[in-house]
């Protein structure tokens, strides 16, 4: 047990010991007077990288040193060279993107994030000066998530401009923006996002602690920081919702929830999350609410398909034909009877062919990947049934398999569905029915054990709040929706007053006087009705 917990879990005293060497790296380095060793310091610590350079000005009185590679170089040579070597200002401190320091660790710090820096000979002061590069993609939608109806825009891998896709849909001065810096060696912006008042501060503190408390060389996206915070990394199942929506991320932010963000990638994190909240959709609050239900419990239906409808099949086929009509037996035995395998051998070769097929198709360019698809679903599935091969209701169940698994609007979901699909048709060609019952039996278990930040995966089922089961299997109009869910664990729980209240004060109205018949229109000389002129 002791070398599997040191192979799951890692040698804690020995990361105790990594991270002590670590933050022990972190100390203040004072500039010095001397322009030549403040040069030679940089130089090094940077192991005199070729795409640093060095711009020795006033006669060798002063130097400006960057990355050519971070840095805009028009506005470095408007904003900063040329001012300062054609002497259009008295000092340096005049140009207003100036930043003044005395600390050779934090101008590192500021050149690794595009900024130039600039120091004197004599003086210990280094300005620097922000001139990044910006490289940023246009707001478009994410192809993901895609939707009929409403916004049409997505995040971009740019951190400040997805924060100012949040602020424009929540313009109050509650929303709060924590950031941190994770990863030794990327020095990642990672982004925290709550409505301060309406999310609980307990969760927004646990949250808080778990990100301080990761500890590791790189962060790329939200899904590394996510795995390491979660409450049970082993299970299958995502306890993070994550979406590249801003409105499906303030619609979250609104009932409660906290979102994690991170610079160089698109995609949010949104916790607590619930099994329900992967099966609905922005287009669920934007068409009428008797199609949003409906397509809601189109959606919930298909997990049922996608995980155990090639294990029913199988479990019929070779052990329960009984339950099949007798009308339909004869076809059924002679679709299956010339093959060589049993079906359970059967399903797990064309499930692994369609994943095969879908993974070549997301890998390939746009135009090959379709036809791949083509190939794949005509003529390969056309070729292995006329070999006799596969039987044809082998293809028919594969294929609502798939198609069942897609419907989810998560494509990490998705996946997970997929994945669960292996085990119960293994446990239907050995037990049959009894194998199902026992693999979905295994699955609601885990599900109910299962948390996010201290809320019930199941939840409001499991434990059941009657009240909250308005968004989950259906969804009410909204102007029922008085309540936030209590899974969100909001601190405000009144989301909205009596919006129908016009509907109780409505009077009837007024009929009509017909228009005398002295004037046309009933209009008087002055240009006004009777109407106006009494009201005046």
């Amino acid at each position: 047990m002791g070398f599997l917990k040191r192979f799951l879990f890692g040698d804690h005293k020995r990361l105790q010991d990594r991270q002590l060497n670590d933050h022990s790296e972190d100390i203040d380095y004072p500039s010095s007077t001397k322009l030549e060793d403040n040069v030679n310091y940089l130089l090094d610590e940077f192991h005199n990288s070729s795409d640093v350079k060095v711009r020795i000005m006033q006669k060798g009185n002063s130097a400006l040193m960057y990355f050519e590679s971070l840095v805009d170089k028009g506005k470095l040579y408007d904003s900063v060279f040329t001012p300062l070597e054609e002497g259009k200002i008295d000092s340096i401190g005049d140009i207003p993107i100036a930043k003044m320091t005395y600390n050779l660790e934090e101008a590192i710090d500021s050149m690794l994030r595009g900024h130039a820096i600039y120091m004197e000979d004599g003086s210990r002061k280094i300005s620097q000066f922000a001139v990044t590069a910006s490289f940023n993609r246009s707001v478009e939608e994410p192809i993901n998530e895609r939707i009929v109806r409403g916004a049409h825009s997505g995040f971009v891998e740019n951190l400040l401009i997805n924060i100012n896709l949040i602020r424009k849909r929540i313009e109050h001065r509650d929303l709060t923006v924590k950031y941190y810096k994770l990863g030794k060696y990327t020095d990642t912006n990672v982004a925290l996002i709550y409505v301060d008042g309406i999310a609980d501060p307990t969760l927004v503190a646990e949250v808080d602690r778990r990100i301080l408390s990761v500890s590791t060389d790189m962060v790329h996206s939200p899904g590394y920081v996510g795995e390491i915070i979660e409450d049970n990394t082993f299970s299958p199942f995502p306890q993070m919702l994550n979406t590249e929506r801003p409105d499906r991320l303030v619609g979250n932010l609104m009932e409660g929830r906290v979102a994690i963000m991170s610079e160089g990638s698109p995609t949010s994190l949104i916790a607590p999350s619930t099994f329900f909240m992967f099966y609905q959709a922005p287009d669920d609050y934007n068409m009428r609410w008797w199609a949003g239900t409906f397509v809601r419990l189109i959606r919930l239906t298909s997990f049922i398909i996608a995980v155990g409808l090639p294990a029913f099949y199988i479990a019929i086929v070779s052990f329960h034909f009984e339950v099949i009509p007798d009308d339909l037996i004869l076809q059924v035995k002679g679709s299956i009877n010339d093959i060589a395998y049993p079906p359970i051998l059967e399903a797990l070769v064309m499930v692994v062919i369609i994943e095969l097929i879908r993974e070549a198709g997301i890998r390939l360019p746009q135009p090959i990947g379709q036809t791949i698809g083509i190939v794949g679903g005509l003529v390969i599935g056309d070729a292995v049934v006329r070999a006799g091969l596969v039987s044809n209701l082998m293809i028919i169940v594969v294929a609502l398999t798939a198609i069942a698994s897609f419907v989810v609007p998560s494509n990490e979901f998705s996946t997970i569905l997929r994945l669960l699909t292996f085990p119960l048709i293994i446990l239907a060609g050995t037990l049959g029915f009894i194998g199902i019952i026992f693999g979905f039996l295994m699955i609601l278990i885990h599900l109910t054990k299962l948390e996010s930040f201290g809320t019930p995966y199941l939840a409001p089922v499991a434990p059941l709040t009657f009240k909250d089961l308005k968004d989950t299997f259906i969804r009410v109009p909204i102007f029922n929706m008085k309540e936030r869910p209590k899974d969100s664990q909001a601190i405000k729980k009144m989301a909205q007053g009596e919006s129908r209240e016009w509907k109780q004060n409505e009077q009837p109205a007024q009929a009509s006087k017909p228009p005398k018949t002295g004037d046309l229109g009933g209009a008087s000389r002055s240009g006004g009705s009777e109407s106006d002129q009494s009201s005046e």
